[in-house]
């Protein structure tokens, strides 16, 4: 239930802000022992008590936090009350967030998972930063050229920061909302996840050519990337020889996990800013150094699929917002002040720019792939801001002066705008999909095909929805009864998953379990059993209980087997016209029982058998949802 923001608690924010403020500018204070508080110390404080009182305000009023750092950040800075002594104090820190960030990146990318995925989704990420790039330069130049590009056509570059802001999706509101609504999971969340990766990679990759975009030198950028092929066969070498086994060492502590993964990252950072000098000791300099983003990234990417990966991310990520938290602030403190209407108007142009790049590239490029028109335009959607990559970008092209402080603000701006928009679309995805369904298939854009069948043949069973526990399911069934899966006919709309589905023998039909016409064309009608085990957290645009009386109507013979999240719900579904109701932490738990009592009396081999008895070989098992 939405909460309502009373009068109260308004006050009781803005109290809490202005008191931030107050005790910030108060004089320093000295300590018992006499000593007068560091500049450094008190900055820091200062950021922490004024980003912290405007991040719970905007958090209250559904705005991204992010944005609250950016406030404060242009609230304490020379624009503002010009509380912070010293802006190169949280520079300095920021950067630190800066690294760890990608350090983080980098513990996503699981090299050996992302082979193994959609080859067609891979191919698409891969080329959407570079096209989405394009995109935005060219009505950035466009709009210079039509004499409405206002300060954009002061500096000749102007135009490609444009691209690089529009190209890349902020990883960080995005990954946060999927995980909130638990649906990082689901087929837009990987598909976004995946996209998210290789923007990030893109993004890095844009860092290294930015010093020599004036005067762009082929061999320079060419020795770059050489420098950072040496640098991840030195990482993946250690990684695979010493780190892997020092994090087996030290697993038994945890409070040790952190301080390896710190050391490990900034190990690399430093053999990577260093490989000039170790070359010059052999004779020759290629220029071979690589950022410490790229090292962080490198180091990260080493260990992700390294068993301790899940704890590192826990123990860094505490560390990580707390620097991520000046560096936004010390973005804000770069924002000059703007002198008229002209910087928020480019600014709104800009984020309209991003929204229409994921209708005219991302969307059609992920539809171009393989991807159902559903998943690939709810995916474009949720994609819809300016990653926060690109403030970092904007802030090393303004201190290399590529552009200047207003279009800086523009871009900043722009940012604040989408990441606002950020979550309404994210919650509305699938209802703005619904709404331009029948104008994208007049386009073009058609439904994938639902792989035809005679329907007049008899349907068994109708599975409604492929995901992990249909997936089992399926396998299991097949194993004991291969004489049903000719009569099996699965309805989902995820058509990556389409042909390892009718791998098993199964009918597949493309079509929304909720779509009452979608499920009549696929025959569920004539079912004699219908499973549906896509519990209501994931499902969209229905719910269990509506989905069984909706199949109740349609099919009153059947025998309905759905699921349940919540105790009280299991009633309902029955009464609605379910005949069984599963809870899956129920059977979990009933299976861990037993699991539980052979442990206690020491019969662990006995679990092991029991595992491989029921299930064949674990590992080598073939799944749709691996």
């Amino acid at each position: 239930m939405q909460q309502r923001l009373t009068p109260n608690f308004l006050v009781l924010l803005s109290r809490i802000c202005l008191a931030a403020i107050f005790f910030a500018s108060l004089p320093r204070l000295a300590f018992a022992a006499g000593g007068a508080v560091p500049s450094l110390v008190q900055d820091i404080g200062t950021s922490l008590l004024v980003a912290g009182g405007l991040a719970i305000l905007f958090v209250r009023l559904k705005i991204p936090s992010i944005a609250g750092f950016l406030v404060a950040g242009v609230l304490l800075g020379p624009q503002g009350l010009h509380l912070i002594t010293d802006p190169g104090n949280i520079e300095a820190i920021a950067q630190i967030g800066f690294v760890l960030l990608l350090f983080m990146i980098g513990l996503e990318i699981d090299v050996r998972s992302m082979l193994s995925g959609n080859r067609a989704v891979l191919a698409a990420s891969a080329i959407q930063y570079p096209l989405t790039l394009l995109f935005g330069f060219v009505i950035a130049k466009g709009l210079i050229l039509a004499g409405i590009g206002g300060v954009l056509g002061d500096m000749p570059l102007a135009p490609l920061y444009i691209g690089i802001a529009v190209a890349g999706s902020s990883s960080l509101l995005v990954v946060k909302l999927f995980q909130e609504h638990f649906q990082l999971d689901t087929q837009p969340g990987r598909i976004c996840l995946m996209v998210l990766i290789f923007q990030d990679i893109w993004a890095i990759v844009a860092t290294l050519v930015q010093p020599s975009l004036e005067q762009p030198e082929l061999s320079a950028i060419l020795f770059s990337f050489l420098g950072i092929g040496v640098l991840i066969l030195i990482a993946a070498g250690l990684a695979k020889l010493v780190v892997n086994r020092a994090f087996g060492w030290i697993a038994k502590v945890p409070e040790m996990i952190l301080l390896g993964a710190m050391s490990w990252c900034f190990a690399m950072v430093a053999i990577g800013t260093h490989l000039d000098p170790a070359t010059e000791l052999l004779g020759f300099n290629l220029h071979l150094n690589v950022g410490s983003g790229m090292a962080a990234l490198i180091a990260g990417a080493t260990i992700a699929s390294s068993p301790f990966s899940t704890e590192i991310v826990t123990k860094v990520g505490l560390v990580k917002d707390f620097f991520i938290t000046l560096f936004f602030v010390g973005l804000g403190i770069t924002m000059p002040a703007l002198a008229g209407i002209e910087v928020p108007l480019l600014a709104l142009a800009v984020a309209a720019i991003a929204l229409l790049a994921r209708q005219f590239v991302v969307f059609p490029l992920l539809y171009l792939f393989r991807v159902d028109q559903r998943c690939a335009q709810v995916s474009a959607i949720r994609l819809a801001q300016i990653s926060e990559f690109a403030l970092v970008i904007t802030f090393l092209g303004l201190e290399l002066g590529h552009i200047n402080h207003e279009i800086a603000s523009v871009i900043i701006l722009a940012f604040v705008i989408t990441a606002v928009l950020t979550t309404p679309l994210f919650e509305r995805a699938y209802d703005i999909y619904e709404a331009m369904k029948g104008t994208l298939t007049r386009l073009g854009f058609k439904e994938p095909a639902d792989g035809g069948g005679d329907e007049a043949e008899e349907i068994e069973l109708a599975v409604l929805g492929i995901h992990r526990d249909a997936s089992s399911f399926l396998v299991e069934l097949a194993r004991a009864h291969p004489e049903i899966m000719p009569k099996t006919v699965v309805v989902d709309f995820n058509v990556s998953v389409h042909p390892r589905t009718r791998e098993l023998g199964v009918k597949v039909k493309y079509g929304d379990i909720a779509n009452e016409e979608a499920l009549i064309h696929a025959g569920v009608d004539r079912a004699k059993v219908i499973l549906c085990t896509i519990s209501d957290d994931l499902l969209r645009g229905i719910s269990n209980l509506e989905l069984v009386k909706v199949l109740r109507r349609l099919n009153p013979t059947a025998t309905i087997i759905s699921n349940a999240i919540e105790m009280k719900s299991i009633a309902e579904l029955r009464a609605a016209g379910a005949d069984i109701v599963y809870m899956s932490r129920l059977e979990v738990a009933h299976a861990l029982l037993d699991v539980f009592a052979k442990a206690r009396d020491g019969r662990i081999d006995a679990v092991t058998e029991d595992q491989q008895t029921r299930f064949g070989d674990i590992e080598a098992r073939s799944e749709i949802m691996r």
